[in-house]
């Protein structure tokens, strides 16, 4: 009886170890190329044709791969490097420039990052996904979600969408915020076109 109860006990071992291992084996972490990645924005006046547009840089990130399945992923933005490209004048870029990196838009000498954390991924079909996500800004936690394309061959994830930038405490020149009459109101939404390559 001793033996039976030993055996069946290194028996319920083995299959707790084995399907730890292969639990822990489906699971891969892919690392996201900053170098080969690209994140465009896009802002616009509230009541007038025209705005700004330009880039920002990727620090790091991965996305997580669960049985041949994005499942999950966490993505750095580096908002020292936030940069405006519509303005061919030197100076007026500069200024814009730095106006965005003041404590009026995203205050990057406090706040030097962004990040988007995925909370749940779920598949429209084979390449599309609908992805949740946290996003900090300005230490401000706040849930998104947005539709993104998946391009398995050139290992590529690709995705648009807007936020309300007062949310997480944007509010200068904000219509809601200052009052729909002030001149040069900007629109509250901020557009992003992101390309993530591993």
């Amino acid at each position: 009886m001793k033996k039976l109860n030993l055996i069946i006990v290194l028996t319920s071992c083995a299959m707790f170890v084995n399907a730890q291992t292969t639990s822990s084996s489906s699971e891969e972490l892919l690392m996201i190329n900053p170098s080969k990645s690209k994140i465009k924005w896009f802002g616009e006046y509230a009541f007038y044709f025209g705005g700004h547009d330009g880039k920002i840089d990727l620090k790091e990130g991965y996305f997580i791969k669960t049985n041949g399945s994005i499942t999950g992923g966490l993505f750095v933005i580096d908002m020292n490097t936030i940069k405006s490209l519509d303005m061919d004048k030197e100076d007026a870029r500069k200024d814009l420039d730095n106006h965005l990196k003041n404590e009026d838009f995203f205050e990057v000498n406090t706040y030097p990052t962004a990040k988007i954390e995925f909370t749940k991924v779920t598949y429209e079909s084979d390449t599309q996904l609908k992805i949740f996500a946290n996003l900090t800004i300005k230490n401000m936690t706040k849930p998104i979600n947005f539709y993104a394309d998946v391009d398995y061959k050139k290992e590529l994830m690709t995705t648009k969408f807007k936020i309300d930038r007062t949310l997480w405490g944007i509010t200068y020149n904000s219509k809601e915020i200052e009052g729909k009459l002030k001149d040069g109101l900007i629109s509250d939404a901020i557009g992003f076109e992101v390309s993530l390559s591993l």
